[in-house]
């Protein structure tokens, strides 16, 4: 079952009371009020309003669409829990939804990514039940959504949820608990506990040492964000030797990355996931930024992020053949990287 190709319109229809059994009233797939539209098309998805229809399909609803008849037909009759959960027609559409919301999210475009984010929280109730473990991926996915937005009483709840099911199932894998100690670092820095934040965001960079390795690019973020408590602080020597350790550690995988894509130039494997781009664009961007507010710029850090940013630019490039940029960028990577061997001046 593939999800609906986006491009087509959104259409609703009047909620027809005498459609539907007593008892089985209809609620807002956004906000579960009484709902008084329906989608035209699959007619088992509700809304109060124009609005939140046209919100959810811009969000999720236009590429789910079709996917949701069946689904939500069979729903009644059948139990969920009782099927084969890793091939089930719910798990693709918990899994469709968390990328669609993630990509969303790595866009800044929080507020559509609240409708991919509910229906893989509210599916996910479906298909495990409430209060279960398998519920933390959506609630943390719901809660950097609203943390987007600034809503921050939604935020603490989510985060609350998803703290609750990890203390009854402590067994939760170290990736899963990894992206709640970083939802929750944020939210504390967002209300001003930096000394909690500081807790949550170190347990961060613990869980992905566990999970993917000590010197893995996945740690970056952990560092990058604990820089960003201190920065807040006024810690600036430790800003900086943080944001030193952040560029050397994109470095070193983004040349491993550019070694394996070269040996491998066939390969129709993607570079790196966009979301993991857009990130590291963002942390390189502001560490530069940091750095050339400082009285004593650090020349050599300023060097290694230019070399990063370029070999960002190349690996854009080689995904297109004979791209006309490719060798240009090789020759300002290599000037780059002899600037880096040269001697600093007073360095004797």
């Amino acid at each position: 079952m593939e999800p609906d190709e986006p491009g087509t319109s959104a259409v609703a229809t009047e909620i027809m009371p005498l459609a539907f059994p007593k008892g089985k009233e209809k609620y807002c797939e956004l906000c579960q009020r009484e709902a008084y539209l329906q989608c035209a098309k699959c007619q088992v998805t509700f809304y109060c309003n124009a609005d939140h229809q046209q919100a959810d399909w811009v969000g999720v609803h236009e590429r789910i669409c079709q996917m949701l008849v069946s689904i939500r037909s069979m729903k009644d009759i059948y139990d969920p829990q009782s099927n084969n959960n890793h091939f089930s027609p719910f798990t693709h559409l918990i899994k469709i939804c968390k990328l669609v919301a993630q990509s969303k999210l790595s866009e800044g475009k929080h507020e559509e990514a609240l409708p991919a984010a509910h229906c893989c929280l509210q599916t996910s109730i479906d298909l495990y039940g409430p209060n279960t473990i398998q519920l933390v991926p959506a609630y943390i996915l719901l809660a950097e959504a609203n943390m987007g937005l600034g809503n921050l009483a939604v935020v603490a709840e989510l985060l609350s949820q998803a703290e609750w099911a990890v203390l009854k199932n402590p067994e939760l894998g170290a990736s899963v608990q990894q992206q709640l100690h970083r939802s929750l670092g944020h939210y504390h820095t967002s209300v001003g506990n930096l000394e909690i934040a500081l807790h949550h965001f170190s347990n961060d960079i613990y869980f992905a040492c566990e999970e993917y390795g000590l010197d893995s690019s996945a740690t970056t973020k952990g560092y990058f964000l604990i820089a960003d408590v201190f920065a807040r602080q006024g810690r600036t020597a430790i800003v900086h030797s943080l944001y030193s350790e952040v560029a050397e550690r994109w470095h070193n995988h983004l040349n491993s990355l550019l070694e394996t894509h070269q040996q491998h130039a066939d390969s129709s494997v993607s570079f790196y996931e966009k979301a993991q781009r857009v990130e590291m664009e963002e942390m390189l961007r502001v560490i530069l930024e940091f750095e050339q507010k400082q009285s004593r710029r650090d020349a050599a850090l300023i060097a290694l992020i230019a070399q990063d940013f370029g070999s960002t630019a190349l690996q854009a490039s080689l995904q297109i053949p004979k791209h006309k940029l490719t060798e240009p960028i090789q020759e300002l990577l290599q000037q780059v990287e002899s600037l880096q061997t040269e001697p600093q001046p007073g360095s004797d």
